[in-house]
This record gives C-alpha cells, structure tokens and sequence, in this order.
C-alpha cells in the first residue's frame, strides 16, 4: 500500500455520508479543477460500470485523450482513475492526493467536517484530469446520485442513467420510485439524458424531472436491435439509431450486456448528434468490440470454464443466471459466493440455485461481510449444499481442487470476492 492510499484509507472512519458541502469547500480550496472538464456522467444501479467503459474506449478509439472514473476497484486502488487506457501512477497517485489532503487539514482546522474517503478520492481525480488536460471524463457515480461526491458537476454534456432496481435501501429510498428520485440528481438543466430503465415507475420519475430541468430524455429501450450470435466470450448485434445501422460485436457477454451497449451507443448518437464530441461510426465499431470490464461474467479459464462475475444483487444475480444458463445448460457447475450482510441476499440465491445446486460459501474481505457460515445455512434451507470456507484464498483452492468433478465454476457475489479471486487465479 502506498503512503497516498494509506492517508486516504484513514479517512475511511468517516463512514459514506451523502452531500455535497464538503465537496464544494475542498474543490474550492483546490481551484475548482473540476469545472473545466467536459464530463459524462453516468448513474444507475447496475450496467453503470459497462457503460462508462464502452463510451471510454470508443472516445479513445476515436483520438481523444480520455479519463475515467468507476468504483470501486478490484485488485489495486488505482484502478479507479484511468487515464488514456492506464491507471493514474503511483508518482502521480502521491502528488495529486498530498495535494488533496494538503487542503483537507485546512478544511478541519477551520472548522469544517472532514470529507470522507470517497470524496478525498473523486476530488484527487478531478485534479489529476485536469492536470493531464483531458478532453473528456466519464464520470461513474459512486452511490445514489444526487448526494454523491461526483455531483458537483454542473453541467455535464450527457446524463445517463442505467437500470434502476432496490440497492443500497437504508440510504436510497425502499422504492424504485424514490431509487430513481436519488438517481435522478445527476439531472441538469439543458443537459441532455439517456436512460436504460425498463421499470415504469423509474421512467414516470425520469420524465417528469427531464421536464423541470428542460433536459430532453432519450430512452434505449425503445431502440430496435437483434442479436445475431452470442456465446461466452461476447455477442453480435444489430441496432438502428437516428436512421443509422451499426453492425456492433461486443467482447462482454450476456443479454444484459447487449442493453448497456446499446444505451452507451444511444448516448454517443446523442452526443454526436448535438456536436459534442465527433466519433465516426468505425471508432464506434472498434472501441465497442475493444470494451471490457474486469470481474463482469469474466472467463478466467478453460477446461473447465471459470468465470467470476461481480453480481451483488438480485437484478445482477438474475442477469448472471440468465446468461449462464443460457450458455451453459447442461453442464456440471459449482459456485463460489460470498456476500456483503447488507445486500439482498436471500432473493440472489434464489436466482442462484437455479444454476446449481453445489455451493462454496466464504466471506469477502469487508467489515460488512455476511459470515461464511450463516451463508451456507441459508443456502442449505433453500435446498442446496454448501462447503464452508471463510479464507477467500481456500475457497478457490478448493474449488479449483474440483475441476475434474465440474465443467464450470463460478465465483460471485461481491465485488469485493471478485477482485481477491481474480489477483489469486488469474
């Protein structure tokens, strides 16, 4: 661990607490990098990750100097601030959060709350993009929307809101009305929005928001496509957006992945439409099939397949199911999950135990991690077996150990899980 993430981590104890005060107080102090950046912001419960990533990599393809934004990370904490295809360095890491914290210190000492983790975090890659003159930051927010530490923009070029379904109910709302309410904040006036909702209740509180603000609302679900082929390692679609066709093979696959291209080509379109950025439609192609996403129904490994996929709750786990059972019907499957006590796990297993009945419950490494052991009773109760295995380390080993006794095995739950087993077996 570097000493720049060793100072951020401290301020972990500070918990996640929504608004954006603080935000504003620091950014101010740093000179308000993040008001010269042109930003697309990107919200929603699930998919939000896929879709920043494909609009990245085909703004890149296209020739311009792109940052990215996501949490949370997988392996290493750079992860989270991506640069023109590479992680923010250690060296620059160092520079922009002494920086950073520099004006932190100053905010206590005047009397000011401290910011939390997450907001030390988003303000150390406003800075960093803003001293690598970025042409464009996709900016993934990290939980909700309207009090998230990303919402200081105020005019992004594009708004887009991906799926909407219950997570994170203790801080959001227990509705999908009031989810998408929350969601929603990242609307602003004139700025235009795409959204990739299926739920009603969502869309009704989309449009009525898009009316206040004058923000014109463009929704994937009404773009036509047809899926050509697909298998494990990705799909081939057709799509029709403003009179346009585009032939477009993705690397990500599953169904679920199909509707969050979709919306990043919609918002491209958008954006191309309203002379905000120029893609041609070969960078389109290009940096579509290029796009990936670490830990999303991810192949590890042949013979027999493993997979891991990040999948947390129940619309994730219902995608993840759809797409295994699809590809793999008929095959021997084992399941490695371990789950954050918060989420909705009674209602992911259900969508599990209908890819195999043969589990391996383990904890990820997260204080608000459900016990491996209290797991593997719930998974018993609802009719499968479960072998116990706190260690995520012991976990893959032992389940590596049953590859001849299985044709698949699959790792979800967390992402947290995810990013521990892909630095063990990858």
């Amino acid at each position: 661990m570097t000493d720049a993430v060793s100072r951020i981590s401290e301020l972990s104890k500070f918990g996640w607490v929504l608004g954006l005060e603080r935000m504003h107080v620091l950014l101010d102090k740093l000179g308000n990098p993040h008001k010269d950046l042109k930003v697309i912001h990107v919200a929603g419960t699930n998919g939000k990750g896929s879709v920043c990533r494909y609009i990245y990599r085909v703004l890149q393809t296209a020739g311009y100097h792109c940052g990215l934004f996501t949490s949370p990370f997988l392996e290493i904490f750079n992860e989270r601030i991506e640069f023109d295809g590479a992680y923010i360095s250690d060296s620059d890491l160092q520079k922009c959060s002494d920086r950073v914290l520099d004006k932190v210190s100053e905010m206590t000492e005047e009397g000011y709350e401290s910011p939390t983790e997450f907001e030390v975090i988003t303000a150390v890659a406003f800075l960093y993009f803003y001293e690598k003159n970025t042409d464009y930051v996709v900016l993934e927010v990290g939980l909700g929307g309207r009090g998230d530490s990303t919402n200081v923009v105020e005019k992004p070029l594009a708004s887009i809101i991906t799926s909407i379904s219950l997570d994170h109910t203790d801080r959001l709302g227990d509705t999908i009305a009031e989810i998408a309410g929350e969601k929603a904040g990242i609307i602003k006036e004139g700025c235009p929005v795409i959204t990739a909702s299926d739920h009603p209740d969502a869309i009704e509180v989309f449009r009525e928001i898009c009316r206040k603000k004058h923000a014109k609302l463009y929704d994937s679900q009404e773009i036509p496509y047809e899926i050509r082929e697909e298998n494990l390692t990705g799909t081939e679609f057709t799509a029709e957006i403003f009179g346009d066709s585009y032939e477009i093979e993705i690397s990500m696959p599953g169904r679920h992945q199909v509707q969050n291209a979709v919306c990043a080509l919609y918002a491209l379109a958008v954006l191309n439409r309203e002379g905000k950025i120029r893609v041609d439609k070969q960078a389109i192609l290009s940096g579509m099939k290029e796009a990936r996403q670490n830990g999303r129904l991810e192949l590890m490994g042949r013979k027999p397949d493993v997979l891991i996929d990040g999948a947390h709750n129940p619309d994730g786990a219902k995608a993840l199911t759809e797409t295994i059972c699809r590809f793999c019907s008929g095959k021997k499957i084992l399941m490695v999950v371990g789950f954050l006590a918060d989420k909705e796990v009674d209602e992911a297993l259900d969508y599990f135990l209908n890819i195999t009945k043969d589990f391996v419950a383990t904890e990820p490494d997260n204080p608000r991690k459900l016990a491996a052991s209290e797991l593997a009773v719930g998974i018993e109760k609802k009719g499968g077996s479960a072998v116990v295995k706190p260690s995520v380390k012991e976990a893959a080993e032992y389940a590596l150990s049953q590859k001849e006794d299985y044709d698949v095995i699959l790792f979800s739950g967390s992402l947290y899980l995810i990013g521990a087993v892909r630095g063990i077996i990858k």
